[in-house]
């Protein structure tokens, strides 16, 4: 008998990445129900290449939404939760939906996972909670001091969901990842955003001196870690994501400048924006010794084959 997986956001970039990956290599043992609300950032076209699968539904709807979430859950052996607004600058201008959707809609989810019982729930999440680091790197059992309205949500939700677990007994796993990058993704980040608009001969705008510093990891390999995670990960621990691959956001544009053909001259030096982060860094060394993950995509043959795929795919633009 084959077990239902409940993907929430799961026509967004990294959902929909997981949830392809589960019906293509598990469709005789798992189905998947995608609810998404397809707010901007979700695209029904990245759930195409499943949508004819055995097992496969998707619903339109909202993670706020009591009534509709406790039917699914009802329905579901086990929960990936994805759904969330994401994007930092969006929540330094508004807030209040990134309140509403992270940590209220995590509630509601948690709530009917409560009242149903015995399903493993997968709450992914960022490294943004735990703030900048100058040197070396988060474990798991860091403080969290996220800086944003975005990462605060987030590490509301986080702690929401473990709470559940010391609570109630909920088979609650949580995730925190670095950045990720990877075809489909919409043009809000730094990635998708500065590729399509250089690929267009158009300029793009470089925060500050461009010496934040972030870890890149491609989308599969994100995937990879979460299914490990959700069929061996241990019940109430967080697990993290990270692929070693640190760059500065200046290095990075020059990878893409090389990438798409571009000199500096296509380079805007703009205002930081307000409580930005300096470093990220975490320690993955939980699951890769736990779970025994490793990324397998080196970071510049990566790059390389995304530019490629918005090079091929224009109407991604921005």
């Amino acid at each position: 008998m084959s077990r239902n997986i409940l993907i929430t956001g799961g026509a967004g970039f990294i959902g929909s990445h997981y949830a392809r990956v589960l019906l293509e290599g598990h469709h005789d043992r798992l189905s998947v129900t995608v609810l998404d609300k397809l707010t901007y950032a979700g695209n029904a076209a990245n759930l195409d290449e499943i949508r004819d699968c055995p097992g496969f539904r998707f619903v339109r709807g909202d993670i706020c939404d009591a009534s509709l979430v406790d039917d699914l859950v009802a329905a579901a052996d086990e929960i990936v939760h994805f759904a969330a607004e994401t994007h930092v600058d969006r929540s330094i201008a508004s807030g209040a939906e990134f309140v509403r959707t992270n940590v209220l809609g995590t509630g509601t989810l948690l709530e009917a996972a409560r009242r149903h019982g015995g399903r493993r729930f997968v709450h992914v999440s960022t490294d943004e909670v735990y703030g900048s680091i100058a040197s070396g790197s988060w474990p798991e059992s860091h403080p969290l001091r996220p800086s944003s309205p975005y990462s605060a949500s987030k590490a509301a939700s986080d702690l929401l969901a473990l709470s559940y677990h010391t609570t109630y007994g909920l088979d609650v796993v949580v995730t925190r990842c670095c950045n990720n990058f990877g075809p489909r993704q919409y043009p809000e980040k730094i990635i998708p955003l500065f590729v399509t608009r250089l690929l267009a001969g158009r300029t793009v705008p470089l925060y500050g001196t461009g010496e934040n510093t972030r870890e890149w990891l491609h989308v599969e390999d994100h995937v990879d870690a979460l299914e490990r995670v959700r069929t061996r990960g241990r019940p109430g621990e967080i697990y993290n994501i990270g692929s070693g691959a640190e760059l500065t956001n200046r290095a990075l544009v020059a990878v893409l400048l090389e990438l798409c053909d571009a000199d500096w001259d296509r380079v805007e030096f703009v205002a930081d924006r307000p409580g930005h982060d300096r470093r990220y860094s975490v320690d993955s060394t939980k699951i890769r010794t736990e779970l025994g993950w490793t990324p397998r995509h080196d970071l510049r043959a990566a790059l390389a084959d995304t530019v490629d795929w918005y090079r091929k795919n224009d109407e991604w633009a921005a």
